[in-house]
């Protein structure tokens, strides 16, 4: 599963590949192991179980969902608070101006701004501090009790001590008062009143105030609940003390496969204990029993029901949907009898007849056949091959072949007559000696086009056009070249400037080779280099 490199799957490896994985979240087969020793969760998804191609991972493996970068310099120590290093006796250069202490400067003195400085006092020097840095790492960075002082709670516990000794001392002056005052009516009345009596009144009421302290801790949270009507009830906020977690039934790890995900245990974690005493027997025996199954098969119906056109919804009509239940499963059971009193009206009953015929004698076997537990075939009988969907072995338009029994330049077509088209009638050895016929005549007018194409070329490079560079056996007038730089010199002028452009333009449509040649003699290149420095 956890595999970087994946290699190519046939349809067969492919499917037991995936039946395997379905057994294994079935709990039918035992969960895929890790290069440790570890169990793989067969519900982990794929893309979180497969590791990187670039990991190298040639085993099942979950380690790179693990920490598997730790940085042995990363610590989780804090700093000491309040502890100092050096206790100077005069001030030193570069100190504080206000204490005295050489790790901070005046700007962040804690102390009392003093009136005269130690720097200018040079007395109650403060020593220095001691300074740490720490680099933590992830976790370190976020820890709320990094740093935390054990020795502080302490102080928590003293404080809360304190206030319960006070409560009490202020409920004991209280019931003093009263009893004093009970005590002074009755002195009124009957003159000394008892002491013991008294001492044990307040006993009575130390008892009372310790007995409601200790309530509090056993007293039930109720927690209230408001529905949409308006009702309220209460609901007890405790769990059932007896209830015991499925995975704590057995203990031993071969044992039963328990899903922490779906907490969900399939098989039965005691097999061997007395059927009688055991109230859990595995998810299986209440989805494989009872009403479960009834419910279970109900619902199929439902779905069957409704693929095949019928208005049927278990959620929407479930009492219509049980009764169409109850009426199929009447007309299942009186079609299935009727078909085998026919059977029986015409073949016989070879269950009531004493002897078997001979011929039915010879056709028994004693293949034996294996299955396994989830009712595939082991041993004794071959798989038959899947059939395709399509039709198999049907030929068309007089093909001795099917379509895609012949590849060709990126082509399927029919191996018989050699054609690409699909719904094409078959041209036997006749077709293949046109196609074959076709093609050599293509390749004879491609062959002949790239050689008329070559001699176009040859001769275009004879007769060389204007622009491009001047042809060798070209001779050139050096008096009419003079007067064509001349003409091209005024022309570049006028350009230049509008002024000089003249009303009157007379176009003449005969270019003669000297005027060619000035033209190309003066035509400013855009990537010379000294062309800035022409005028």
């Amino acid at each position: 599963m956890a595999t970087a490199s994946v290699a190519f799957k046939s349809r067969e490896d492919h499917r037991k590949q995936i039946e395997l994985e379905e057994a294994r979240k079935a709990g039918l087969a035992p969960a895929e192991v890790d290069e440790d020793g570890k169990e793989i969760n067969p519900h982990i998804p794929q893309y979180m179980s497969s590791a990187p191609w670039y990991l190298n991972s040639e085993k099942p493996s979950l380690k790179h969902q693990r920490k598997w970068k730790s940085d042995p310099n990363y610590t989780k120590s804090w700093y000491d608070r309040g502890a100092k290093i050096f206790h100077a006796d005069k001030y030193r250069k570069g100190a504080c101006t206000n204490c005295g202490a050489m790790t901070h400067d005046a700007k962040s003195c804690m102390e009392r701004p003093r009136k005269m400085g130690a720097m200018w006092t040079n007395k109650n020097i403060a020593p220095d501090e001691k300074i740490e840095t720490f680099e933590l790492d992830y976790e370190g960075k976020r820890d709320r009790w990094n740093g935390y002082d054990t020795s502080t709670y302490a102080r928590i516990v003293e404080r809360y001590e304190a206030r319960d000794e006070a409560r009490r001392k202020f409920l004991k002056e209280q019931q003093l008062k009263k009893l004093e005052e009970k005590n002074n009516k009755q002195s009124g009345e009957d003159g000394v009143s008892d002491g013991e009596d008294d001492e044990d009144d307040l006993r009575v009421d130390e008892a009372k105030v310790d007995e409601s302290k200790q309530m509090d801790f056993a007293k039930v949270e109720k927690r209230v609940r408001t529905t949409g009507g308006g009702s309220t009830g209460t609901v007890r906020n405790l769990r059932i003390r007896e209830d015991t977690a499925k995975y704590l039934l057995n203990l031993d790890v071969n044992s039963a496969h328990y899903d922490p995900k779906t907490r969900s245990m399939r098989e039965d974690p005691l097999p061997d204990a007395d059927p009688n005493e055991k109230f859990y027997g595995g998810d299986n025996q209440y989805r494989n029993s009872g009403q479960a199954l009834e419910f279970k098969e109900l619902n199929i119906h439902s779905w069957e029901a409704f693929e095949k056109g019928q208005d049927i919804h278990m959620q929407a009509a479930p009492s219509q949907a049980e009764l169409l239940y109850k009426n199929y499963k009447v007309i299942k059971e009186k079609l299935k009898s009727r078909t085998k009193d026919t059977i029986m009206e015409k073949y016989g009953n070879a269950a009531a007849e004493g002897e078997l015929p001979r011929e039915l004698l010879l056709g028994q076997s004693e293949r034996e056949v294996e299955y396994d537990r989830t009712g595939r075939i082991i041993k004794g009988q071959e798989t038959a091959l899947p059939k395709s969907k399509y039709e198999e072995d049907v030929y068309i338009n007089n093909h001795t072949t099917v379509w895609g029994s012949w590849w060709k330049d990126h082509q399927w077509g029919y191996k018989c007559c050699k054609q690409v088209i699909r719904n094409s009638y078959c041209t036997g050895a006749a077709g293949i000696e046109a196609a074959e016929a076709a093609t050599d005549l293509m390749k004879a007018n491609v062959a002949r086009k790239e050689a008329s194409e070559e001699h176009a070329l040859v001769e275009e490079k004879k007769h060389v056009t204007w622009g491009t560079d001047v042809p060798e056996h070209l001779v050139l007038d050096e008096k009419l070249l003079a007067d064509a730089l001349k003409k091209e010199d005024e022309r570049r002028r006028e350009e230049k400037d509008e002024r000089k452009r003249k009303y009157n333009v007379k176009w003449n449509d005969e270019v003669t080779p000297e005027d060619m040649e000035a033209y190309r003699m003066k035509r400013v290149h855009h990537d010379d280099p000294m062309k800035d420095f022409l005028h």
